[in-house]
């Protein structure tokens, strides 16, 4: 019975093998690229939820007496829109860089970050 070494070390030098640093240093930008993804579609997520949140507590407010001006709910309207397309552009990337990493399935991402459906629909619009 003969032992032969490994086809992966036959045509490279182990220390080739066992450290690749262009592979490591590119693996390593990858997990950094995503993790500020990430995060960017973490804080558009929060600024809309928190914007969703003012709404609700002026809509509260013009309810209980106070003059709703049309002026402020038409800038209302268009800044909802800036933050759904702000959100839809980061949730995008962040997917996009996910994919780049080998990640393809996004059903965990969406769960975990709580992305609405208003921002979903709007992926890759623009």
């Amino acid at each position: 019975m003969s032992v032969r070494p490994p086809s992966c070390i036959g045509t490279a030098s182990v220390s080739d093998v066992l450290f690749d640093a262009l592979g490591h240093e590119i693996l390593a930008e990858k997990a950094s690229a995503l993790g500020r993804a990430g995060d960017k579609a973490q804080a558009c997520l929060a600024r809309l939820k928190a914007h969703a949140g003012e709404a609700a507590d002026g809509h509260a407010a013009a309810g209980a007496g106070e003059a709703a001006d049309g002026h402020a709910a038409a800038g209302h309207d268009s800044r909802r829109k800036a933050l759904l397309q702000e959100a839809a552009d980061a949730v995008h990337a962040f997917f996009i860089q996910r994919e780049l990493c080998g990640l393809s399935r996004h059903d965990a991402a969406i769960g975990e970050l709580g992305v609405p459906r208003e921002v979903l629909a709007r992926l890759g619009a623009k």
